[in-house]
């Protein structure tokens, strides 16, 4: 197996807009198609690396309720290098904890200092201001493998 390949910033933003407006669909990870707030980071991965890091199990609605176990934080952790919030850029991965005291299970990359890509239900992949409501649910931060 060859070693992944060296990415910049610059490639993940871009990759990760070319998922803007791609409907949202629970479990699913396909460009133009469907995807969920884990199904656009691991499409990224696959544009970025051409493989998947690894293949999710299938999820309820309300895994993280159900289970009470930091899923999305450990898989972030195996496969991203985890950051300092205070060291968030560009093409960072980004976990969110949507109310205290809950499982974190939402997740969204840097586009800029002041944008985040992600979905959520309801609504198209979309580039959204980073505001303080966000910011305040950040439970953990990543940056992809060999980002230069």
């Amino acid at each position: 197996m060859s070693a992944q390949p060296a990415v910049t910033r610059d490639a993940v933003v871009a990759a990760a807009r070319t998922w803007i407006g791609t409907p949202y669909h629970h479990q699913a990870s396909r460009r133009g198609v469907g995807c969920d707030c884990l199904g656009l980071v691991r499409g990224v991965w696959r544009d970025l690396y051409g493989c998947d890091a690894e293949a999710p199990p299938p999820y309820s609605r309300d895994w993280a309720e159900a289970s009470g176990v930091e899923t999305m934080l450990a898989a972030a952790g195996r496969h991203l290098t985890p950051i300092d919030r205070a060291e968030i850029a560009a093409g960072d991965v980004i976990v969110f904890r949507l109310r205290a005291g809950c499982v974190a299970k939402h997740a969204a990359i840097v586009a800029s200092a002041r944008t985040m890509i992600h979905a959520i239900e309801g609504a198209p992949v979309c580039e959204v201001a980073l505001a303080g409501w966000w910011r305040r649910r950040i439970a953990g931060a990543f940056r992809f493998p060999r980002v230069v």
